[in-house]
């Protein structure tokens, strides 16, 4: 293969050394290799990519960029590269996990996006499923040698994983098989569901017994930890005091424009979470069954991408396609979204999770799938997924950070609303709920961790984010519960999104003073999109570098 750089060529390389030390990673890819085989979540294995990730950086510091493209390329490997490897050392990657991200989610989901269409791609799955047991145990044994050293998660996050892992164990695995082959024509999957889902039980009862006992019974994780991980997710060195108040105006601005929506959809009501019931209850938002949900958000998402198309964005033809499925029973209660494969033969997926429910209101689902389909998290993580031109492989696969993509996803919404798609009240409602949850992230996520007071001044603790959620975001009680859970377990993740758009409408708004009326929306977006994930801090730079083009 020729490479267009030295830089470029130590990122393809990087890519699949260290997908050869990761199966999961490359099914993510889709690169075919290894696709029998779960990871090694051992520490000893971690130090094995910890060094692949030094002598890189090492080969990386001794190249000279031949161009912008190579500037920025190394510039974000180095940068992502170097936060990784901050996170390993600290041991922090090994301490940090929750009910979104754990070694057990990350081996349920990982099946989900496995080929099905041969019998050695069910051949693959039965030989994966019977590694679950493995896999578990290796990553069992790293969390009992890290809390010998005094590092252990926190009491609710595994209380969190325990009902995931009951969930798995209790026919989760054979479900999920049953919806792969429901003919049943390979039975070798069946079996080897049925020891996941022993290995599973094995996990739960590991952690219930053995390591919740000594598991840290605090939440917060105070703020010289936070500040390691809010840098880590946003790319950006941020002002937290200022941040947090930021986010309470915010969340007020937010609120008002609510309180004038509710008094057209309820104009009785008391609080906003009755003109929430009141929306979820109103037969015109309903869509009633699975089946039902998964084609309306399809339809939905299709009629977006042929919007979008040519007045405010270029789509390539290669990413015109974004599934929209089920979530896995025991997901996380919010949808989310996974990329298409290196080689696009994987589309980009949306995931809509049922909760055990045979109906959703769709008030609140309209602005969400702009942000994790089009013109969000597809629009974005897709065209990176193409620009083999401008992007190297790392860039393309392995830079994400969230404060740029959640930003963009978030800003996405934003920008609907500028275009009018949310002209009803109620669809508004569900757009400024959605706001208004972003908002809400930034003060109770900086604020529980740093022990900020809340609004009736206590310090904030899990309770008091959840009314907040459930009173001003309009989070039903579980999602509520689900969220702060979330926040406690994932510090300076939630505060992402809502940094980052305003780093995205800043770079916007800036542009247009600066350009006035060479200022085009399509080509903005375009270039913006086409530099590819990176943190807010050099993004902001980047983009007051545009001319326009």
């Amino acid at each position: 293969m020729t490479h267009r750089s030295p830089i470029f060529e130590i990122s393809d390389v990087y890519i699949d050394q260290e997908a050869a030390l990761s199966p999961m990673g490359c099914t993510y890819l889709g690169n075919g290799l290894n696709q029998d085989k779960l990871d090694d979540f051992s520490i000893a294995a971690a130090e094995v990519s910890a060094n692949l990730t030094r002598e890189t950086l090492k080969k990386l510091a001794s190249l000279e960029p031949i161009d912008e493209i190579d500037r920025i390329a190394k510039a974000v490997m180095t940068e992502r590269l170097e936060s990784g490897l901050a996170l390993h050392d600290s041991k922090e990657s090994f301490v940090l996990w929750n009910v979104l991200t754990s070694p057990p989610s990350n081996v349920r989901s990982i099946f989900e996006l496995m080929p099905k269409n041969t019998a050695q791609d069910f051949d693959n799955i039965a030989k994966r499923l019977a590694a679950v047991d493995g896999a578990y145990k290796s990553w069992c044994t790293t969390i009992m040698t890290l809390a010998q050293e005094g590092k252990t998660t926190a009491q609710r996050q595994v209380k969190g994983v325990i009902e995931q892992l009951d969930s798995y164990a209790n026919g989760g695995y054979s479900a999920m098989c049953k919806n792969f082959d429901a003919e049943g024509k390979y039975p070798a999957i069946h079996e080897a569901a049925k020891l996941a889902e022993k290995a599973s039980a094995e996990a739960a009862d590991f952690l219930r017994n053995k390591y919740l006992p000594i598991a840290t019974p605090h939440d917060a994780v105070g703020a010289e930890r936070y500040a390691v991980w809010a840098r880590y997710f946003t790319g950006a060195q941020l002002d937290l005091p200022a941040t947090y108040e930021w986010g309470k105006q915010e969340l007020k601005a937010i609120n008002d424009r609510m309180w004038e929506l509710a008094k057209v959809i309820n104009p009785s009501a008391k609080s906003l979470r009755e003109v929430a019931d009141t929306l979820d209850n109103d037969p015109k938002y309903k869509v009633v069954g699975p089946e039902n949900v998964v084609k309306y958000l399809q339809d939905f998402t299709d009629a977006a991408m042929k919007r979008m198309n040519g007045e405010f964005f270029e789509i390539d033809p290669r990413i015109a396609i974004c599934e929209a499925r089920l979530a896995p029973e025991g997901s996380a209660s919010a949808p989310y979204y996974n990329p298409p494969s290196e080689d696009l033969s994987r589309p980009g997926t949306t995931w809509i999770p049922m909760l055990g429910k045979n109906e959703v209101s769709n008030w609140h689902l309209v602005s969400t799938w702009y942000h994790e389909a089009v013109p969000g998290h597809h629009l974005q993580i897709g065209t990176a997924t193409v620009e083999k031109d401008r992007l190297s492989r790392y860039q393309r696969q392995a830079a994400w950070v969230s404060g740029y993509g959640e930003g963009w996803a978030l800003y996405a919404e934003r920008f609907m609303n500028e275009l009018g798609a949310f002209d009803e009240p109620g669809i508004e409602m569900g757009y400024l709920s959605a706001q208004a949850l972003r908002a809400a992230r930034i003060v109770v996520d900086i604020g529980m961790h740093l022990g900020y007071k809340d609004f009736d001044g206590n310090v904030w603790n899990a309770e008091s984010s959840r009314k907040l959620l459930n009173e001003q975001a309009l989070l039903d009680e579980d999602h509520s519960r689900s969220e702060t859970d979330r926040y406690l377990g994932w510090p300076g993740q939630a505060i992402s999104y809502k940094v980052g758009e305003r780093v995205w409408m800043k770079a916007r708004e800036d542009a247009k003073g600066r350009l006035g009326e060479k200022f085009n929306m399509k080509k903005f977006h375009n270039y913006a999109l086409k530099l590819g994930p990176m943190g807010l801090d050099p993004f902001a730079v980047e983009m007051k570098l545009w001319a326009g083009q």
